[in-house]
């Protein structure tokens, strides 16, 4: 009889062991009792489910990343590209993950497909190229809205590659390179007006002062004679000639050649004005 009741004992305490569950740190449980979804989910640690009659359903709580394959769609500008992305989500709400959809990771990933070929067909080219911040917040409220609903929270959404044609990829080098093209010649026709008003600022000064040309003239010839293999062309200077040219003349009429400055420049001496006499007659 004692045996009896040992085993007995026995048997009913292997029986309620059995109904011991460990609910990892990030799992959720859900226990169904005959069918039926319990309203208290079973946080992490141990937990004890009814034998026979509970079972327990875990959700994994953790951050998934997805990556959505690529779509390809036409963009607002009639250009097909192809275009992947990643979707970061996670279970918010394990109740309805479990029990408001069937297999809620194959649900976000179709509504990512379809919210990623609505945004190519929204968008433009150098939107996609470019302007990607604006389209991640787009693409995940579309992504978001439905899967409120299933207990599932959008972390963020990335897209990862635009893959173009081969066509527009050489159209883009050929307006790169011409857009290129166009800033560098700005640049060299603006250092040439540049250049060219500080040549004209530097002629004016020279043409008030004629000493200075003849100084300039002088520091270009110290330039040029420092290079030992150059051949140094002088400038004769147009007064000299006029000289030379007078004394020509002079000597072919018997005159006597220029000698002073004045002569040599072609110019009448300034006579000074007489100094007029004291007055002396008496008032």
């Amino acid at each position: 009889m004692i045996e009896a009741l040992v085993f007995a004992l026995g048997a009913v305490a292997v029986f309620a062991a059995t109904g011991l569950r460990v609910v990892n740190q990030y799992e959720r449980g859900i226990v169904f009792r005959f069918g039926r979804a319990l309203p208290h989910i079973r946080e992490p640690g141990l937990a004890y489910i009814v034998p026979v009659m509970d079972r327990l359903r875990k959700v994994n709580v953790q951050i998934v990343t997805m990556p959505i394959p690529s779509q390809e769609g036409i963009t607002r500008d009639n250009v097909t590209v192809k275009v992947d992305a990643v979707v970061y989500f996670r279970v918010e709400d394990p109740m309805k993950a479990l029990i408001e959809v069937q297999r809620y990771r194959f649900a976000v990933e179709q509504v990512a497909q379809t919210s990623l070929r609505s945004i190519i067909g929204k968008s433009e080219l150098d939107d996609l190229l470019s302007n990607r911040e604006q389209l991640h917040r787009g693409l995940e409220l579309l992504i978001d809205s439905p899967a409120l609903g299933w207990g599932i929270h959008i972390d963020r959404v990335e897209i990862k590659d635009v893959q173009l044609p081969e066509a527009m990829k050489r159209s883009m080098s050929r307006q790169a390179e011409a857009e290129r093209e166009r800033r560098a010649r700005i640049i060299t026709a603006d250092g040439e007006f540049q250049a060219a008003q500080k040549l004209a600022d530097a002629s004016a000064i020279m043409a008030s002062t004629p000493g200075a040309l003849q100084l300039r003239l002088l520091q270009t010839v110290v330039e040029v004679a420092a290079e030992k293999n150059s051949t140094l062309v002088m400038p004769f200077p147009v007064e000299m000639l006029r000289f030379f040219e007078r004394a020509a003349a002079s000597l072919s009429v018997g005159e006597q050649p220029p000698t002073t400055l004045s002569e040599l420049l072609g110019t009448e001496p300034a006579v000074a004005e007489p100094e007029p006499e004291p007055d002396t007659r008496r008032g």
